[in-house]
């Protein structure tokens, strides 16, 4: 929870090359998240970006 109280389950993560992991943002909802993949995937940087939600298990 952020400040505000809002909950924010849903995460992006971005792998690089090197197959190190990094959190992009939280976001309120799964579809939230997928839009801010699909702009990152839209750059065409190699790096590979996800959704997950907090609490569930990583690739």
């Amino acid at each position: 929870m952020n400040d505000s109280g809002a909950v924010l389950p849903w995460l992006v993560i971005r792998q690089d090359d090197n197959g190190n992991r990094y959190r992009v943002g939280r976001y309120a909802t799964r579809d939230e998240a997928q839009q801010i993949v699909e702009t990152l995937d839209g750059r065409g940087h190699r790096q590979l970006y996800w959704v997950e939600r907090i609490g569930q298990p990583t690739h």
